[in-house]
């Protein structure tokens, strides 16, 4: 920077002189400093509004039992366009479990997602949204408790798509669907599974609960 040109910026320390100096030059150095100061605020705020928090959806028939697992998102600016669930066979005089775990397949060939699984069971063969559709919402099929029987907790899933229709899950028969969940504005983009860990020899149900993460504005 020329000493001309800093003495101008910092005419505001430098009386009269100066000032008659710089004449019009200065006024257009202040007037192009305050609309940069401006714009960096101004986007700034469109910045911190666009990077909000990424919302959640939640149903409320989720089986008691087990802890939360790791949250898995699908890789930037992509969703979920189809899912497969870890089923367990039923097991006749034995402990079922039914459903273990659930897997959410990325658009854009990225592959699929999932957090924790129950040890039990095998996967489905995936279902998909028709066309370009979106996995948007879900229901929960959950067995309540059983008392002295053989607790099974989560059982099946079904999504709606944002291309129209509403695709379930090769899951098992016992409990009933709940409520849908809120719906993900821009598609669901990752999932969060509650898991109860082996229990020995007392009563397993493995998967009982599961949240999903929407894909957020900024992305």
């Amino acid at each position: 920077m020329s000493t001309d040109l800093f003495k101008c910026l910092n005419v505001g320390n430098l009386g009269t002189e100066l000032l008659n100096h710089c004449g019009k030059r200065n006024m257009m150095l202040k007037t192009l400093f305050l609309l940069s100061i401006l714009f960096f605020f101004s986007d700034a705020g469109s910045i911190r509004e666009e990077r909000s928090v990424t919302p959640v959806i939640t149903v409320t028939n989720g089986g008691p039992w087990g802890s939360w697992g790791w949250v898995s998102q699908c890789p930037w600016n992509s969703k979920a366009i189809g899912f497969s669930l870890k089923i367990e066979g039923r097991q006749g005089r034995g402990d079922d479990t039914a459903m273990n775990g659930i897997r959410l397949y990325c658009s854009g060939g990225n592959g699929y997602v999932e957090s924790k699984n129950g040890p039990w069971g095998d996967w489905t063969s995936a279902v998909w949204c028709p066309g370009s559709g979106v996995l948007t919402a879900f229901a929960l099929q959950v067995e309540s408790r059983q008392g002295d029987g053989d607790d099974t907790a989560a059982n099946n899933i079904k999504f709606m798509c944002s291309s129209g229709p509403v695709i379930e899950g090769i899951g098992q028969e016992w409990g009933s669907y709940g409520a849908w969940s809120g719906s993900c504005d821009y598609g669901i983009s990752g999932l969060q599974t509650k898991v109860e860990d082996p229990q020995g020899r007392g009563d397993d149900t493995a998967l009982n609960d599961v949240q999903f993460s929407c894909l957020s504005k900024s992305n």
